[in-house]
């Protein structure tokens, strides 16, 4: 089933350039005033804009007093897990050179490459924007070392000789007091997470070094999922329009280098396969919801929280109207659980020890009314102001959006956007509100804010740069200011 005109079939040099009807840009004509229609959008979208500012101060302030007077926020510059210490590194040259070059020429160039040469622009830009960010703050602090700290996955790459005896006995070492407990990060994850280095290891690949690049590059990968989806759910233009804001993602200060990003782009794929399965875009359809389902199988056990992306996935069947996908996908999903519990891990047991050992360190302690909307500061942050004022825009358009789709299955190229994002948000704010994200969400949900970033393509084309900059702007005084990692 398709999900646009035939015409988006066609692959055009020059298309993205044309006027279109969900363009904001389109009445008028150079020089001439906007309509007032599209003078109130754009004062709601600096509104939205600065509310999320005065969002990120209450955060600051706050955080600041509670955490000055009783210690209990777990940071030291709330809402950020971060410390304070300002610094230059090797990255900062590329970093603003990456910044300069994609604001300048980011638009202008997504809008004219070819489709395939811009998918390979956007990765490569993206990969070169996320190690740059690392680099800030040196090779051996920001790359090198981070996958190695004692919170951290290749800490225990030893425990993983007998790879069959170690997942039968993983439960047994996720609460703290347990002979042998779990570091972190490795508790706080199914097994997945950590296997993924396991075998970088067996492959030759071992060390911090390897694996940064392993979640820079894979990780990066999310951005061409996230353009295919869109391209195929919403059409080529607003795909062309979301690329710049991907590829320049304010994430990237923590994406630099994190096991989420990884996660980020294993979810995303999964998403980009079944709607390339549900719009019958690829040669075989069953075989791309298959792999879907077999993404997010192993995107299930990777982290805990990214069962989530339901929501998502399912708006991409809705967007579609279509179930075809549905029994492939649902069976290739089953793979990776199936394969686990036959060694002799049980996820669920897992996931309630984890909820053990939360409360048992910091998630114990930290403020709940608190962390419940500073947790949304950190996704400001995260995501940039261009995807907050997308975000409000998508919101706008969700009521004619859900009309459209329930009575006709259509929609505006705008409209069917705002429902994939709106989708994204809601799965943001469940996590939000389960109480098991308090604190870290800037790291922590970048598989949620990546679908957000694509917002940015239903503000006005001709303010992109503008919207770019007070994007990139923060993440890059976040880099340079302050010390994220763990």
């Amino acid at each position: 089933m398709k999900t646009e005109d035939s015409t988006e079939d066609t692959e055009t040099t020059h298309r993205a350039a044309q006027p279109a009807e969900e363009d904001t840009d389109a009445p008028g004509t150079a020089g001439s005033p906007p309509p007032p229609e599209d003078a109130r959008a754009r004062r709601h979208d600096l509104t939205a804009a600065a509310l999320a500012v005065l969002l990120v101060t209450a955060a600051v302030l706050i955080g600041r007093y509670v955490q000055n007077r009783t210690g209990t926020l777990q940071v030291q510059w709330p809402p950020l897990l971060a410390s304070w210490d300002p610094h230059l590194g090797p990255g900062t040259p590329a970093a603003l050179t990456m910044a300069v070059l994609v604001i300048a020429y980011g638009p202008p160039l997504a809008a004219r490459l070819p489709w395939r040469g811009l998918l390979a622009a956007a990765w490569a830009g993206s990969t070169a924007w996320v190690f740059s960010m690392a680099l800030i703050d040196g090779w051996y602090r920001g790359v090198g070392r981070r996958l190695t700290t004692k919170h951290e996955y290749l800490r225990v790459i030893d425990r993983f000789d007998d790879i069959p005896a170690t997942l039968r006995g993983f439960t047994d070492h996720i609460v703290i007091g347990e002979p042998g407990n779990w570091p972190a990060h490795v508790a706080g994850h199914p097994p997945g997470a950590t296997l993924t280095f396991v075998w970088l290891d067996r492959i030759g690949l071992g060390g911090g070094a390897w694996a940064a690049v392993w979640c820079v590059v894979v990780g990066s990968s999310a951005v061409l999922a996230a353009l295919i989806t869109v391209r195929v759910l919403a059409g080529e233009r607003l795909a062309r329009r979301a690329a710049p804001f991907l590829v320049l993602a304010p994430a990237a200060v923590w994406a630099g280098v994190s096991a989420d990003g990884y996660f980020a782009a294993v979810a995303a794929w999964s998403v980009a396969l079944l709607a390339l399965a549900a719009t019958r875009r690829v040669r075989f359809p069953a075989a791309a919801a298959a792999g879907g389902g077999l993404l997010f199988g192993w995107t299930c056990y990777l982290s805990y929280g990214l069962g989530l992306m339901a929501a998502v996935l399912l708006a991409v069947l809705v967007l579609a109207r279509t179930a075809r996908p549905v029994v492939p996908f649902l069976l290739g999903a089953l793979v990776v659980p199936a394969a686990f519990t036959l060694v002799g891990f049980n996820w669920w047991t897992a996931y309630h020890l984890l909820v053990e050992r939360y409360y048992q360190g910091a998630g114990g302690v930290r403020p709940y009314a608190y962390w419940v909307w500073a947790n949304l500061a950190c996704a400001v942050l995260a995501a940039g102001l261009a995807a907050v004022a997308g975000v409000r825009r998508s919101a706008s358009y969700a009521p004619g959006a859900v009309r459209a789709t329930l009575r006709t299955g259509t929609g505006t190229p705008a409209q069917r956007l705002a429902l994939l994002v709106l989708a994204a948000l809601v799965a943001l704010l469940a996590a939000d509100l389960s109480g098991m994200s308090k604190a870290e969400t800037e790291r922590i949900w970048q598989p949620f804010l990546l679908w957000l970033l694509p917002a940015a393509a239903l503000l006005p084309a001709r303010t992109a740069r503008y919207w770019l900059v007070a994007s990139v702007v923060p993440a890059l005084l976040i880099n340079h200011l302050l010390w994220t990692g763990w």
